[in-house]
């Protein structure tokens, strides 16, 4: 539950600190007092967008801060332990608004994204407005309440997967398909690219060798001559080097015996003569190699023209050709085979379609049941809210739809009849709006029935109504504090008189500037602003006798225990 609320430099609040108790608290205080900016406050420790205009005037940040208490909240906890920012049973919330519009946030001192105070907030704290019932008429929402009633998150949970695997497959099957024509036109154009590619019959690296061999045979002439020079030389001519190395040697070996170091040099020079009729075979073999080829060297210029033009029309380099070539005709049997893979795909669709669809029936099963127990417990209030003979009803539809919904395959819709002997309506044709309003607050009650969250807010949702009904209306939030801890911020005696502890918020002039201050109400107190609620300004003994006596008749004034939340 939430323990306390620290505000410095926000809105008109210089530096507030609130401290709250289990079960019903209302806040209390003239129009214009700072309720809203309390409650403001708050929403931004729970992820609500921050604005620069928000931090006071004289101030260069606003510096908001809260403690929970989570011994009763163990999604929370599980929240903050899959985070890595669980601390016990406690947990601290800040956010930090700089004049610039700039904003931080912090879960237990680490620095987060205000998306993750949304998250953990959702665990910690649900706020039901005045407003509220503007957003029931919408079907989306009503459709939450129930599932939300029912618990049905699981079966929702397997729904999405399911959802997400089918749009998966029938994206696969749409590109697969991408219309008959565009495929037989991508069958034709393929089927062309390959006969080419295929009578060109390019090898790996074919063209780096090509490129080599061309410059050998343009040069073959040059070539030649060199070989034949030095075969003539290093050979062939008298007193060539083969014959001088050879005497050299020969003579060294007889003068071995004389001297063996001579001998040594004689044998490096047998040596290098063996290295030398090597290197005389090999120029050999290339001058007979080297022969001039006019026929080939014109083929080679041809075959290298006709891999580059090819390259160039596919808008890729000569190197790129042979690995182009492989995946044209992975490409084309990947489509030529594409019938067997897209009727494989459409098994696949429908086999996920049987499982939705027998998942989607039994929530549609589940949220039937679920529906007439929440109508039900909704129709039970409404008499206790000035409603009687009313009665509320939650139609659950089926619809034959072509594709999939993440929902589910049914339509949600809150009918109601306020008066006797009327006819079940929507939600939205209801003509009263103090009938919307209460029916509204019916439904908000039951609902907050089915949470675990461990804090709720209500803001003034019980506009509208008063008298009976307001007394009815704090008796009903007055039951959900015995297990929730309940903020409600009212301005009707009859609620405030209900709850286990009241505080009250006043505005005051400080110099040229404007405070808000929060106060815990002891029993005297909490008699004179009941009183004020009741008769304004000025304060009569007749309406402290009335404040006395509400107070006195209230089950939360001392007869009813609270159970910590």
């Amino acid at each position: 539950m939430l323990l306390s609320l620290h505000i410095r430099d926000f809105a008109i609040i210089e530096a507030l600190e609130v401290e709250f108790s289990p079960g019903m608290s209302a806040l209390t205080g003239e129009t214009g007092a700072g309720k809203s900016i309390l409650l403001g406050a708050l929403g931004l420790l729970l992820g609500d967008r921050a604005e620069a205009s928000s931090v006071r005037h004289t101030s260069e940040r606003a510096d908001i801060s809260a403690a929970f208490e989570l011994s009763a909240c163990p999604s929370a906890r599980d929240w903050l332990l899959a985070h890595e920012l669980d601390s016990n049973d406690d947990c601290q919330l800040r956010r930090v608004i700089s004049r610039e519009g700039r904003s931080r946030a912090y879960i237990n001192a680490t620095p987060v994204p205000v998306a993750s105070l949304r998250e953990l907030g959702e665990h910690l704290v649900d706020i039901h407005g005045q407003h509220e019932h503007q957003s029931l008429l919408r079907r989306g929402l009503q459709r939450q309440l129930l599932d939300k009633h029912g618990e049905h998150q699981p079966l929702l949970d397997a729904l999405k997967a399911l959802h997400r695997e089918w749009n998966d497959v029938h994206a696969a099957i749409r590109a697969l398909v991408g219309g008959d024509q565009d495929r037989d036109t991508r069958l034709e154009f393929l089927r062309f690219q390959l006969q080419e590619l295929d009578a060109l019959a390019v090898q790996p690296d074919e063209a780096e060798q090509l490129h080599r061999e061309l410059a050998r045979l343009s040069n073959a002439g040059d070539l030649i001559e060199t070989c034949r020079a030095h075969l003539r030389q290093l050979y062939e001519e008298d007193a060539s080097a083969h014959d001088r190395l050879g005497k050299a040697a020969h003579d060294l070996a007889d003068l071995a015996a004389l001297d063996p170091a001579l001998g040594e040099a004689g044998e490096r020079f047998n040596t290098a003569l063996i290295e030398l009729r090597e290197g005389i075979e090999q120029l050999r073999h290339c001058e007979a190699r080297l022969e001039s080829d006019p026929a080939r060297l014109q083929w080679v210029e041809q075959r290298l023209e006709a891999l580059h033009d090819t390259a160039r029309k596919h808008r890729i380099e000569v190197a790129q050709l042979a690995a182009f070539h492989q995946r044209m005709v992975g490409d084309l049997e990947a489509l030529e085979q594409a019938d067997e893979q897209l009727a494989r795909l459409e098994r696949t669709r429908a086999e996920i379609e049987q499982r939705y669809r027998k998942t989607a029936q039994q929530l549609h099963r589940q949220r039937c049941q679920s529906a007439a127990s929440m109508a039900g417990k909704v129709t039970e209030c409404m008499q206790t809210l000035g409603m009687q003979g009313g009665r509320f009803e939650i139609r659950v539809t089926a619809q034959n739809r072509e594709g999939l919904s993440d929902q589910g395959d049914d339509t949600i819709e809150f009918l109601v009849s306020a008066n006797p002997g009327q006819p079940l309506l929507a939600l939205a044709k209801v003509a009263s709006g103090g009938e919307l309003s209460r029916i509204s607050l019916a439904i908000q009650v039951v609902a907050a029935r089915d949470t675990e969250i461990p804090t709720l807010i209500f803001d003034e949702i019980d506009s509208g109504v008063g008298g009976a009904v307001a007394e009815t209306v704090g008796r009903q939030l007055q039951r959900l504090g015995r297990h929730h801890q309940i903020l409600c911020v009212t301005h009707l005696a009859q609620v405030a008189a209900q709850a286990h502890n009241q505080l009250q918020i006043s505005k005051t002039r400080a110099g040229a500037g404007t405070r808000t201050g929060v106060k815990r109400l002891d029993s005297r107190q909490r008699v004179d602003e009941i009183a004020r609620m009741l008769g304004g300004r000025r304060i009569t003994d007749s309406t402290r006798r009335h404040a006395r006596e509400m107070l006195l008749m209230a089950p939360a004034g001392g007869k009813d225990k609270v159970a910590s939340p």
